[in-house]
């Protein structure tokens, strides 16, 4: 994390994004399947969800059984869907698709925006935190961030405590730029901070039990920075390997219990401090409507998006949905895209400090039209 990356911090702001990806192109009718369409099941006679199993979302749309994790938020009124939703980018290319929505039509990323043009004080050195091993596109260029897989890769070694203290005399002593010391200030800060959180034996609240997955212990993270209130104002998570071409069950059933089960922990865990602290599930595009031979399914349009936290008004979908009839499907049989998905975001970035001036410089070039999350 280079030191000209940093600005002077808040750890007084108290709201948190999470962004968690899924990398790969979820099949957003196996996450929410359309269960009280009948067209669903002649599409996918063989892969679908049995509606008995499923729980009941809103309209046509029903919760995977394997995400059973975020039942207790969408009855709580705490969680939104909304399906056919991602870029108005047509390409089939994962990374290309992926970029593009991280970019969120500008240069360098969304996120990375959000931080320079949000109101209030510059952002902390911890503001921007990626929980992996790269820094994800939608936070390049950030003012300040931070790519770590865990609290115990941010450090100095065993001889941190006296190379700190070296650089706070070198850096923020008589004679140092103030531009300088500044920077030097908030980046040792938060290797201090980030250093009394390692040296804590974390115990989650509200009797919430992470997996022992690098997921949950990625979203177990996550809660302990945003509790620890060191300034950190967006967590991006990656959860990989969604492409579904071949025996989708074998490949992506694993993949929804982690994401349930990391994501429901995280929910607990958190308790009240959710109403600040808003959760984004998204993808680069879905999956076709109907299943291949082979099991599985292949590259498609409209994917869906979880929304939880936040304050949101929660327990119902959001957002225009046309059903799976093949005349009103796109291309080779693919459920459109009807809802951008920075149509999602933007009020959850309103909610942390971005006029409508910020958000026209955050989305550049796109007319956005708000999903009315907060009624």
């Amino acid at each position: 994390m280079p030191a000209s990356a940093i600005v002077s911090g808040d750890g007084d702001r108290t709201r948190s994004l999470v962004v968690v990806f899924l990398r790969g192109g979820a099949d957003g009718l196996s996450l929410a399947p359309p269960v009280g369409d009948d067209l669903y099941y002649k599409s996918r006679p063989r892969i679908a969800v049995d509606k008995d199993e499923a729980f009941a979302l809103d309209g046509p749309f029903a919760l995977n059984p394997l995400l059973a994790g975020l039942e207790p938020a969408w009855k709580d009124g705490r969680m939104a869907l909304i399906h056919a939703a991602g870029s108005e980018d047509d390409t089939r290319s994962h990374f290309e698709a992926q970029d593009l929505m991280e970019h969120g039509g500008g240069g360098g990323g969304w996120i990375a925006r959000f931080l320079r043009f949000r109101e209030g004080p510059p952002p902390s050195a911890l503001a921007a935190v990626a929980l992996g091993n790269t820094m994800p596109e939608s936070m390049r260029g950030a003012p300040a961030s931070a790519v770590f897989e865990s609290l115990a890769d941010f450090s100095l070694g065993q001889s941190e405590d006296g190379f700190l203290s070296g650089l706070e005399a070198l850096y923020t002593g008589a004679g140092a730029p103030d531009f300088l010391a500044q920077a030097a200030g908030d980046t040792i800060g938060a290797l201090r901070r980030i250093g009394d959180l390692r040296e804590r034996d974390y115990s989650p609240a509200n009797g919430a039990d992470y997996k022992d997955d690098s997921f949950s212990r990625k979203m177990r993270q996550a809660a302990q920075l945003i509790k620890a209130r060191v300034g950190t104002e967006s967590v991006c998570i990656d959860l990989g390997g969604w492409d579904s071409h071949l025996t989708q069950g074998s490949i992506i059933d694993p993949l929804m219990q982690r994401l349930g089960d990391g994501i429901g922990a995280f929910y607990q865990d958190m308790g009240a401090a959710m109403d600040d602290t808003a959760v984004v599930v998204m993808t680069e595009f879905g999956r076709r409507v109907e299943e291949n031979s082979a099991f599985g399914t292949d590259h498609g349009r409209g994917g869906a998006m979880f929304l939880l936290g936040g304050g949101i008004q929660g327990g119902r979908s959001y957002g225009e949905w046309s059903g799976l009839s093949r005349e009103l499907l796109e291309g080779p049989g693919d459920l459109p895209m009807l809802n951008n998905y920075r149509d999602a975001l933007a009020p959850l970035l309103s909610k942390q400090g971005a006029d409508a001036e910020a958000l026209a410089k955050i989305f550049p070039g796109y007319d956005l039209k708000p999903v009315p999350l907060f009624g």
